[in-house]
């Protein structure tokens, strides 16, 4: 191998074979070594998972105790997040409506992918790059992230239930989830009712909205906006419509031509033009539901008058010969 381009800046060069990689602090090459090795040194004291670098297990722990110290300043938009990048991904997706794609420059190729470090181990796989190999005896197959080859080691290694005092060990992860639902999932009687949640979060949220009375509210942050509404969608709408003019979605019915600030708004605004699907649906929270067909009431007694007006009349002629 030829001698490696030293960059000036960047002093700590990685010793593996073939890896060219080099780095400005020595942490960042501690950190890049997991990637050869798999080995994740800051593990968590509240959950099974481990990571390379303290500053990513710090930001992990965020998760467990909810904060969310970067917050949205997109008027309207109360979303908060763990990490800078979680809220740029955000903004970038849901107020500028961009969708990023990383595509594969290969010849013939041209896959596409959601993420640069997903484009980054599919082109390993086409210059058969694949360093992290298995090492159960017989196995031999190789992955180009250690995080590929985890998921494959579970193949040999099995789910092992992390329930105390529990023996199970299931083949597959679908099959140790199945064992969870079945056996040790979590069932909480609301203290007012008979409802039963399976997560803590819907109790309280249950509790809040249907005993308390409390209903979470959004209030448009427009200067001298007085609106608010109950949900985020709601608001949203109220936003782009009537402060900043935005009706981009068109009826392309004939004779409509009515606007929309959202695409959603413009679905549920077709069921007009449809009047048979408008008069067997009904809106419910969960959305549109389809209703049987009606019995005619009116219709239904009246044949069974004369049903019965019958049975008497033949019965009064076999009395009466």
């Amino acid at each position: 191998m030829g001698e490696r381009f030293k960059d000036p800046t960047k002093s700590f060069l990685c010793s593996f074979a073939n890896c060219k990689a080099s780095f400005s602090k020595s942490w960042k090459l501690e950190a890049h070594y997991c990637k050869h090795t798999g080995l994740r040194p800051f593990a968590c004291d509240n959950c099974d998972k481990s990571f390379c670098t303290r500053y990513q297990l710090t930001r992990h722990n965020l998760s467990h105790s909810g904060k969310k110290p970067y917050q949205c300043i997109v008027d309207g938009c109360s979303e908060g997040f763990t990490s800078t990048a979680g809220l740029k991904n955000h903004v970038e997706r849901v107020h500028q409506h961009k969708e990023k794609h990383y595509v594969c420059d290969y010849e013939g190729c041209l896959k596409e992918f959601h993420k640069n470090n997903q484009l980054k181990s599919h082109k390993c796989e086409h210059m058969n790059q694949l360093p992290f190999e298995c090492q159960y005896e017989g196995c031999g197959k190789k992955y180009a992230t250690s995080k590929k080859l985890q998921k494959h080691e579970k193949v040999h290694d099995g789910y092992p239930c992390a329930e105390e005092g529990c023996a199970f060990q299931g083949r597959t992860w679908t099959e140790y989830q199945a064992h969870r639902k079945a056996a040790h999932r979590e069932a909480l009687q609301c203290d007012s009712c008979t409802k039963v949640f399976h997560k803590a979060w819907f109790l309280k949220k249950h509790k809040l909205f249907v005993h308390l009375g409390v209903r979470r509210m959004f209030k448009c942050t427009k200067e001298g906006c007085p609106k608010t509404y109950t949900t985020r969608f709601n608001l949203q709408n109220h936003i782009l419509s009537f402060h900043e003019g935005k009706r981009s979605f068109i009826c392309p019915h004939d004779g409509c031509g009515k606007a929309f600030a959202m695409e959603e708004s413009l679905k549920r605004h077709a069921v007009v033009h449809d009047p048979q699907k408008k008069k067997m649906q009904k809106k419910t929270k969960r959305g549109w539901k389809k209703l049987k067909p009606k019995t005619n009431v009116s219709n239904a007694s009246e044949l069974s008058a004369q049903l019965q007006n019958l049975s008497l009349n033949k019965s009064t002629s076999q009395n009466n010969p």
